[in-house]
């Protein structure tokens, strides 16, 4: 079994909120616009595998350590992410096929800041999952992430966390 953590939009943010999380986390991903890399040698202060893609804000910083996308499998589920992806019935231009050429069982994407996480029937059931942004810039209100497990095959016990835009207020 795994324990996962999903953020996306971080932009240039971390905070003992999402370290805490991070620290109970067997991986991190993430899913694009890091902002800068400090908020990368964070995570991997406390979590040694973090994975994840670069955003379409992300610099060489970023761009140096991830790739556009990222397909790999865990605990028998394949993972596809990317940043702007769309999702089930809205999938961003050459995402369909992409995810037709990977056939992953569970989909991340990030760059909308809006939190998703829903099945697509057209597409072998694929979960999709969008954390929101975890990050204090954007239109979003409410900073956003997830965690869940994986277990042989299955994604379970999934959580949505919620925290204020502003770290030192609280919901």
């Amino acid at each position: 079994m795994k324990k996962i953590l999903l953020l996306s939009d971080t932009h240039s943010f971390i905070d003992e909120k999402i370290i805490h999380y991070a620290k109970n986390a067997d991986e991190v991903w993430h899913a694009g616009d890091w902002g800068n890399k400090v908020v990368l040698d964070q995570l991997l202060k406390c979590c040694n595998t973090v994975r994840g893609v670069y955003g379409n804000i992300d610099g060489k910083d970023i761009r140096n350590n991830y790739q556009e996308d990222c397909v790999f499998t865990i605990e028998e589920v394949k993972v596809y992410i990317t940043h702007i992806g769309g999702y089930p019935g809205n999938y961003a231009k050459g995402i369909k096929e992409k995810i037709a050429k990977h056939q992953p069982k569970l989909y991340i994407c990030g760059h909308s800041h809006i939190l998703k996480v829903m099945r697509d029937a057209q597409m072998n059931n694929m979960l999709h999952m969008n954390p929101g942004a975890a990050g204090i810039y954007g239109f979003h209100k409410i900073r956003t992430w997830l965690t869940f497990e994986i277990e042989k095959g299955n994604i379970k016990n999934l959580n949505v966390i919620e925290c204020n835009k502003h770290p030192n207020e609280q919901v």
